[in-house]
């Protein structure tokens, strides 16, 4: 029960960064497109309280570090299936801390920065710290589906690798070059991404509704850890993973959809309009026009 409530926790939390990332970096580039700059993270805009501006980096730094600790405990969980304490399961969980550790430090990091003047640091120094964190990330994820024992978690950590791969790539480019919009919104959609596939990683494991036909979890695992989660032939395993191959392009369709959406309802609420659109002169200017033509008319002849 606590595993598939950390997989929701995690997963509002990236889908409402994703989010937020999004609707501001949509918000700062129609209304500015020549002096658009990409930030790292974007003040509350509603308010004009100091401390409410910061209160989406107040969150994500609380939700970090629940996260780490989260981490941290069940690093020591004791997993039925090999008495006492499993090495691998231990050093995957405490790896996955210390990249939450590293984020959490980041976020720290950037408020210090927009609050104070103890970290003068500048945003493609930010991207190119969160571009190197994403890709230790994708490293600890890649590492941790090499090792497990469980096809389904196999699978699902290696997706997610993926998906903090595209992230560091959004966060490198971004470093190099901050006035790529596109860059921006790569890294808002990576992160919706990220959060739909959290849920579905919580789903695929830990509920059976959602666990392929041919797999099961083992009843004797009360944690949900290492192994928890088996096929007992190699064809269900293989109908498994390619099935979560699917919902994965599945997610993907929905973030690019949920990207346009989000696009044009900010530029609905902005009130911005399509270049080159045909709107038609006002009476009163095509009658002026009318007159100063038939003046110059009048002074040629």
């Amino acid at each position: 029960m606590a595993g598939i409530i950390y997989q929701l926790l995690a997963s509002s939390t990236l889908l409402s960064l994703g989010l937020y990332h999004l609707i501001c970096t949509t918000r700062n580039f129609l209304k500015s497109p020549q002096s658009y700059s990409a930030k790292p993270f974007y003040p509350f805009p509603f308010s004009s309280n100091l401390r409410l501006k910061h209160l989406p980096l107040y969150l994500l730094m609380l939700c970090l570090f629940i996260a780490f600790l989260h981490q941290s405990f069940i690093s020591s969980d004791p997993d039925p299936l090999v008495k006492g304490r499993t090495p691998v399961y231990h050093f995957i969980t405490l790896n996955s801390a210390a990249v939450l550790f590293l984020f959490l430090i980041l976020s720290l990091s950037f408020f210090l920065s927009e609050s104070t003047s103890l970290l003068p640091l500048p945003p493609d120094l930010f991207f190119a710290f969160a571009s190197a964190i994403f890709f230790l990330h994708y490293s600890v994820s890649d590492g941790a589906a090499s090792v497990q024992t469980s096809d389904l978690q196999a699978k699902c950590d290696s997706l997610s690798a993926r998906v903090s791969a595209l992230a560091s790539l959004m966060c490198l480019i971004l470093a190099c070059q901050p006035k790529l919009f596109i860059a921006e919104v790569g890294l808002g959609a990576s992160l919706c991404l990220q959060g739909l596939w959290v849920l579905q990683t919580g789903l695929s494991l830990y509920v059976e509704a959602f666990i392929p036909e041919g797999c099961h979890k083992l009843l004797d695992v009360v944690s949900g850890v290492e192994g928890s989660t088996k096929c007992d032939l190699d064809e269900s395993r293989l109908r498994a993973v390619a099935i979560l191959d699917l919902v994965f392009v599945v997610h993907v369709m929905f973030v690019i959809i949920f990207v346009m959406l989000t696009y044009a309802v900010v530029a609905k609420s902005i009130g911005v309009r399509r270049l080159g659109s045909y709107e038609p002169l006002p009476a009163n200017a095509s009658d002026s026009n009318h007159i100063q033509m038939k003046a110059l008319a009048g002074t040629q002849a």
